[in-house]
């Protein structure tokens, strides 16, 4: 039996939020609205003795779950790709979904599937990498636009970096659409401008505040950007009992639909943070790319691209990634570097060209690649 009498759902909304309060006999005490605001809501909820308060992720859900906690409240935080009772309502509305949450957390509150949010710290070293996605986002958009006015004219901007893109644009720009696409042009170069200015923000905190990454940038292919998002996200190295729950938290594990004797297989279901999931599938593919250096999760890589099918690649970089996710995870718990190939026959380690001293060489056997 739930430990608090009074349990209230809280539907968030971005001017005010409705909310729904149950008795100690699941009962519809109160319903009624509250202005988005912090005067507003310890108004409401500084009269009510301590309570067990569900929301739903959002925008607002972290603060608000701060203040409700501070106020002496317990709150839970549901997972809003979880409840499908919720979203899937033929009468959905916010009066009905505060209720449906009141109601589902005083019989279960597993079925809402509470999530813990960051702490402020993380969540605002995390915004650095946000914001620095934003502005890749915007010039990638404007140096599209940027190519195809001039491909419409019969010229074509070769081939450059995103970095020297406004370069090499401007010398073969034809004379008519100068005053169209210079101002264009001048963006670009000051988004890349900033760009930077976020990179070398992120290798200082790097280098400052998460040494830890240091460890993760062992693995070829994973630099200051990725290492950090990974910490940042996942916060602590015991945040799983075991590391194979890993790529099911960032989303690179496949979706199941079985029944009977049916069990398709899905894709991946994409839940968790996209941006670390974007960025795991960028390494994983620099590691099986041209580029990437032989190792035993490329080798990996390659035999599951072997097998052939459709989409082979594709499938074997999203697997790479998935195992990659693994590697970081116990790279960070273990505070080991990297080994390329930590099932190696010894004698072939012995007789390697660039072995490591003997200090080193206990140090790099603890990282062992997932299996």
């Amino acid at each position: 039996m739930n430990e608090y009498s009074t349990v209230i759902g809280m539907d968030l909304g971005d001017k005010k939020h409705h909310f729904c309060v149950l008795n100690q006999y699941a009962e519809i005490e109160q319903e009624g609205t509250v202005t988005n605001s912090r005067a507003g809501l310890k108004r409401v909820f500084s009269g009510y003795e301590p309570s067990l308060i569900a929301i739903e992720t959002g925008t607002h859900s972290k603060w608000v779950s701060s203040l409700l906690e501070k106020l002496g409240h317990k709150v839970l935080v549901a997972n809003a790709r979880k409840l499908r009772a919720i979203y899937s309502n033929e009468r959905k509305c916010d009066r009905l979904d505060a209720e449906m949450l009141a109601r589902l957390a005083r019989s279960d509150p597993k079925l809402l599937s509470p999530i813990t949010h960051r702490g402020d710290e993380a969540q605002a070293d995390l915004s650095v990498i946000r914001s620095r996605d934003s502005l890749v986002a915007a010039r990638t958009q404007l140096i599209n636009h940027v190519r195809g006015v001039v491909k419409s004219h019969g010229e074509r901007v070769r081939l450059a970096s995103a970095a020297s893109f406004h370069k090499v644009a401007r010398e073969v720009l034809p004379g008519a659409l100068r005053p169209a696409l210079f101002p264009v042009l001048e963006i670009i170069e000051k988004l890349t401008e900033r760009i930077k200015e976020f990179d070398r923000d992120i290798e200082r905190l790097c280098k400052n505040k998460y040494p830890e990454t240091e460890l993760l940038r062992s693995v070829s292919g994973v630099g200051p950007l990725t290492s950090l998002c990974y910490v940042l996200t996942l916060e602590t190295p015991q945040r799983f009992t075991k590391c194979r729950n890993v790529p099911a938290y960032i989303g690179l594990v496949p979706e199941r639909c079985q029944s009977g004797n049916s069990d398709p297989q899905m894709r991946i279901t994409k839940c968790g943070c996209p941006h670390l999931r974007r960025l795991l599938v960028t390494s994983a593919q620099y590691i099986l790319g041209v580029h990437g250096p032989d190792t035993e999760l490329r080798q990996w890589g390659e035999r599951l691209m072997a097998r052939g099918g459709a989409n082979a690649r594709k499938r074997a970089v999203v697997a790479v990634a998935r195992k990659l996710s693994v590697i970081l995870y116990r790279l960070w718990g273990g505070g080991t570097l990297y080994d390329p190939f930590p099932n190696a026959p010894e004698e072939d380690a012995l007789n390697s060209p660039t072995e490591a001293g003997p200090e080193q060489t206990a140090e790099l056997t603890g990282a062992l690649v997932a299996t």
